[in-house]
C-alpha cells in the first residue's frame, strides 16, 4: 500500500507509527479481552490510557499545575460556545480579536449568550493580515479577550500573541498548538481540537488556569460546566475514548521525535520551502497574506488562471498528494503542514509545483 502526502486542513494526516500502533491494539488492547472501543472507560485499562495521555501532554506543552487539562467532546467550536458559560459573569462583556474565519466563528457562538465585543479586526484587509495591537479596544471590565492563534482558512498567525493587560487571554491553537513552544502561563484558557496536530477529529484538549475555574460563569446545565468536567476527569458521560487514545499515542510519538521544539525547526523547513515555491514561481502562484503574518501550518495559494485548479488537482492525485483543494470561503489551493507531515512530503509538493508550471506556463 502506498500513502499519499496528505495535505489536508483536518481531519489531517496522522504519523504512520501511531496508526499502526493504534491498528495493532484495535483487536485486543493490552490484556483486556477486548478492543479499546469496546472496554469501559470507567476500568483500570483506559483510566491508565487517560491518566498517561494528560501526563504526556503536560509534559510536551510545559503545562504547569496550576493549570487543569480536560479532554471533550465537540470540537473547539463548543469551547467557544461554553468559554463564556464557564468565565463571563451576567452582563460582563468579553473581548474578541478578529484575524479570520474561525475567529469570527469564535464570536459567533458566544455572541447569544453574552456580549461578545469586536476588538479589532483584519476583516477589512481580507484577513490577509493581522490586526497590529495598537488597533486593540479593549474593554476595561471584559471577562477575557479571545484571539485565534492560526487561522487556518485565511493561513494567517501569530507568532507572537501580543498581552492584554490584567485580562485573561483565551486563545484558539487548534492548529498551531505543538507545532513550537508556547508559553501556557500566558494565558486564561488554551483550546484546541486534535484533528490537526494532536490526534483524530472527535475529541479537544481544554487547559485552564484553575484560578477561573471560580468564576460563577452563567446558569448552565452540569453538562456545560468545566468544574464539574474536572472533578469527574473528563467522564461526566462517557468521552470519545478511542480519539482520546489515539491522541495519547500522537502525543507519546510527538515526545519521541523531540518534542515541541524539534516540530518548531521541522515546521520552519517546511514552511519556508513552500513560501520559497510559491514567491519563486514568477506569479505563477500566489500567495496573498503579509509575510510576517505566514502561517506556518496552512498555506493557502491560488494559480494565476483559476481554471487550471481542477487541472492541477487532478495532477497532484496522480502524483501523489491529496488534501489541497482550497477552503470554499477563499478558493484556490491550500496546503496544511501539520507535525505529521514530513519535510519529503512539502519537498515533493514543491517539486510537483515547479514542474506542473513548466508543463502549464
Amino acid at each position: 500500500m502506498a500513502r499519499a502526502y496528505n495535505f489536508s486542513p483536518g481531519p489531517a494526516m496522522l504519523p504512520e507509527p501511531v496508526l499502526r500502533q493504534a491498528q495493532a491494539t484495535l483487536l485486543e488492547y493490552a490484556d483486556a479481552g477486548a478492543s479499546i472501543l469496546e472496554i469501559s472507560h470507567r476500568g483500570p485499562e483506559f483510566l491508565a490510557v487517560a491518566r498517561q495521555a494528560e501526563a504526556d501532554l503536560r509534559t510536551l506543552l510545559a503545562i504547569p499545575d496550576d493549570y487543569a487539562v480536560l479532554f471533550t467532546a465537540g470540537g473547539a467550536t463548543t469551547v467557544q460556545a461554553l468559554l463564556p458559560l464557564n468565565f463571563v459573569a451576567p452582563g460582563q462583556p468579553c473581548d474578541y480579536v478578529i484575524s479570520g474565519h474561525w475567529g469570527k466563528t469564535a464570536l459567533k457562538q458566544a455572541a447569544p449568550c453574552v456580549e461578545a465585543r469586536i476588538a479589532a479586526s483584519s476583516e477589512d484587509g481580507g484577513f490577509r493580515d493581522l490586526p497590529p495591537r495598537d488597533s486593540w479596544q479593549l474593554s476595561v471590565d471584559a471577562a477575557y479577550v479571545h484571539v485565534t492563534a492560526n487561522e487556518t482558512i485565511h493561513g494567517v498567525e501569530w507568532r507572537d500573541i501580543p498581552e492584554a493587560g490584567e485580562v485573561p487571554l483565551v486563545a484558539d491553537f487548534s492548529s498551531s498548538i505543538a507545532s513550537a513552544p508556547i508559553d501556557v502561563r500566558r494565558f486564561g484558557v488554551i483550546y484546541a481540537g486534535a484533528q490537526k496536530n494532536l490526534g483524530p477529529v472527535g475529541i479537544t484538549v481544554v487547559i485552564i488556569r484553575r484560578d477561573l475555574l471560580e468564576r460563577a460563569g452563567q446558569p448552565r446545565a452540569p453538562i456545560l460546566d468545566y468544574r464539574a468536567q474536572l472533578v469527574a476527569e473528563s467522564m461526566l458521560n462517557t468521552p470519545p475514548s478511542w480519539n482520546w487514545y489515539v491522541l495519547g499515542l500522537t502525543v507519546k510519538w510527538m515526545l519521541d521525535e523531540g518534542g515541541v521544539a524539534a516540530f518548531a525547526r521541522r515546521n520552519a523547513r517546511k514552511a519556508a520551502l513552500l513560501y520559497a515555491a510559491i514567491d519563486g514561481s514568477g506569479g505563477f502562484y500566489r500567495n496573498e497574506v503579509a509575510p510576517v503574518a505566514r502561517s506556518r501550518m496552512n498555506v493557502p495559494f491560488f494559480l494565476h488562471d483559476p481554471a487550471l485548479d481542477p487541472v492541477f488537482l487532478a495532477e497532484a492525485r496522480q502524483a501523489g498528494l491529496i488534501g489541497l483543494k482550497g477552503h470554499r470561503v477563499l478558493g484556490g489551493m491550500r496546503a496544511s503542514l501539520y507535525n505529521a507531515m514530513p519535510e519529503a512530503g512539502v519537498q515533493a509538493l514543491a517539486e510537483f509545483m515547479r514542474e506542473f508550471q513548466q508543463r502549464h506556463g
